[in-house]
């Protein structure tokens, strides 16, 4: 075997049988679709970009199997490439890179090869480029180093093709002199960091721990820890991750010392189709993998088990999502434009859990909110809150008086969204309802830099600012007045998205007419909260250099469409997003921005503009 793992050789793929490590390094020559499915269903191959590969090659066997006299039984090899999809339901690279090749099936099975040995060759120098710059951005996190990091399961050149993810970090920090010890989680219950991360960190020659699982927060309460590095085999449109079973529990972990939490992927793992983690189906997997280990019984016969294979981190508590492309989400709550951290490594997050978007109005957790009719959870007591609904309920602040934890939550999220460029300069602004008033960022300041101060308390009935404040309202403000007039809204967002904005501006209609842009077939949907996710028409408003004409207007539709979508785009203007916490209408502006992404990139025609008066 050279450094790749995986290598096709004469109509077969050729690689490691991961289940035999570390005491067995033995070859699998893989000649037919039900072996290739078999290995990656019992993990002889694993890791989610090796299997994608794994699977791609799994559909070259099935074309070459299927083509008799030259011509492809297209239909049979699509039917193989069904079944090698569904091997394992959690990992997104493995439907992805089947997808790939799909289109290449009527070509030939050496067209499909090309297209895989072409998706091959990519994984290594994607690795490669994701790998160092998660490496740069943990120095520039934690200092050039000798650095303590975690890591769990494995993502190494045996989850991927080459070099790898999280390890591929560790490799490149490495040889630059800058690891000083590297914690591996053994990962129960089929030890990966035991049997493989620690084989290939010993081979790698890099130093090296390996401990329990539980061990893990205590390694970070005790010092020994400046980051934690993970891959992941999902990534949602919001920024959630799914990986391997016990990364959420880490990531808390780190989250209350104030540790960076740092995601190393391909961008193929990014999934802009799914809006949440809560809609990422986790494998359930067999129960002699909890109740013993290498045939030997560790619990009595008959023992109930729950074993997920994976657990899903919501994306407050991601630190920064890194792939090839560079650091492509950060959490700006926790740290700010220059890549500080604001929480000094070691020092607890005194920030209830229930609270940990921070992106949400914490004011006063003693009362429940009149709006929401609800009681807060006490400090430090944990979310019970299902994952699809924790944006919904975090923010139970007291409305009726702005707080400066609402200015703080403000000038974060404003940072996050700076740092993905929907609020370039001065564009863009947020708002969160104080009873009567609504708590708006400042006009003509870097959404970069803003702080606590930086804002304005308005009326929402007349939109003029209460008295003996230094600062002026941001020019957009009749737009959010005019939503919190007509909706029970909580937060608004206003953005200079890309994608979005440009679908908006080709959808328009010359003219004074408010167009409707139908959008449907999209997953992407749910992430509206509405009653009939199939199909969305999101309003699209002229963009007039009278802005408080922009908020007439769409305060207008809102009282005519009681059931209007809590999403709208304005011509050339950037887009407005709102939900009951700050942290909800953020949420929305991204599944918006990703499906308008999606559009874009998939070259669908189910976005129909309809004029509407």
């Amino acid at each position: 075997m050279d450094d790749s793992s995986l290598i096709w050789d004469d109509g077969a793929l050729v690689t490691i049988d991961q289940r035999g490590l570390p005491h067995e390094v033995r070859e699998l020559r893989l000649s037919t679709v039900d072996k290739i499915i078999d290995a990656i269903a019992t993990l002889a191959i694993r890791g989610a970009p090796a299997i994608g590969i794994a699977g791609a090659f799994g559909v070259v066997i099935a074309t070459r199997a299927h083509t008799i006299a030259g011509v492809v039984d297209v239909a049979a090899v699509q039917a193989e490439a069904d079944r090698i999809a569904a091997a394992r339901p959690t990992a997104v690279n493995l439907a992805w890179a089947v997808d790939r090749v799909r289109a290449r099936i009527a070509d030939g099975a050496d067209a499909v090869l090309a297209e895989t040995l072409d998706m091959l060759a990519e994984d290594g120098r994607v690795n490669l480029a994701a790998a160092t710059h998660a490496a740069d951005l943990v120095q520039r996190l934690c200092g050039e180093g000798p650095l303590q990091l975690l890591t769990h399961c494995n993502t190494g050149r045996l989850a991927t093709s080459a070099v790898g993810t999280a390890i591929g970090a560790l490799r490149v920090l490495h040889e630059r002199g800058a690891v000083a010890d590297v914690i591996v989680d053994e990962t129960r219950p089929l030890l990966q960091g035991a049997r493989l991360t620690a084989w290939e960190l010993a081979e790698a020659g890099i130093p090296h721990r390996l401990t329990i699982d539980s061990a893990a927060a205590w390694a970070m309460a005790t010092g020994q820890v400046d980051a934690v590095l993970v891959g992941a085999d999902r990534i949602t449109a919001n920024g959630d991750v799914a990986n391997k079973i016990g990364t959420f529990t880490l990531a808390l972990a780190a989250r209350h010392h104030g540790i960076p939490f740092i995601v190393v992927a391909p961008e193929s793992t990014r999934d802009t189709a799914m809006a949440t983690g809560a809609q990422i189906v986790v494998e359930q997997r067999a129960a002699d993998e909890v109740t013993g280990f290498g045939g030997v019984a560790s619990a009595p016969a008959g023992t109930p088990v729950f074993n997920p294979a994976f657990d899903v981190t919501p994306t407050d508590l991601v630190t920064a999502v890194v792939t090839e492309n560079g650091v492509v989400y950060r959490n700006s709550d926790i740290f700010d434009a220059q890549g500080r951290a604001t929480a000094p490594t070691g020092t607890a997050d005194t920030t209830p859990l229930d609270s940990r978007s921070h992106t949400a109005d914490t004011a006063d957790h003693r009362q429940p909110s009149a709006e929401q009719g609800q009681a807060t959870a006490p400090t430090r007591t944990a979310d019970t809150t299902p994952l699809d609904s924790r944006s919904h309920t975090a923010d139970t602040a007291d409305h009726q008086l702005p707080s400066a934890e609402q200015g703080r939550a403000i000038a974060a999220t404003a940072r996050q969204l700076y740092d993905r460029g929907w609020m370039p300069g001065t564009a863009g602004n947020i708002s969160v309802r104080a009873g009567d008033d609504a708590l708006v960022t400042a006009s003509g300041l870097s959404k970069g830099e803003l702080t606590e101060q930086d804002t304005v308390l308005v009326g929402v009935s007349d939109t003029v600012a209460r008295p003996g404040q230094s600062r002026k309202p941001s020019a957009e403000t009749s737009i959010h007045t005019a939503v919190y007039r007509t909706r029970t809204a909580g937060a608004v967002v206003h953005v200079h998205s890309p994608f979005a904005t440009a679908l908006a501006t080709t959808a328009a209609r010359p003219g004074d007419a408010v167009t409707t842009l139908r959008i449907s077939g999209y997953e992407l949907l749910k992430g509206f909260g509405l009653d009939d996710p199939a199909t969305v028409d999101v309003p699209v408003f002229p963009n007039w250099p009278d802005v408080p004409r922009i908020g007439a207007d769409i305060e207008t539709y809102l009282r005519d469409n009681p059931t209007a979508p809590p999403i709208l785009f304005i011509t050339g203007h950037g887009i407005t997003t709102w939900g009951d916490t700050l942290a909800q209408a953020r949420d929305r502006a991204e599944c918006l921005e990703a499906l308008c992404e999606l559009i874009a990139r998939t070259g669908r025609t189910d976005a129909t503009p309809l004029e509407i008066g």
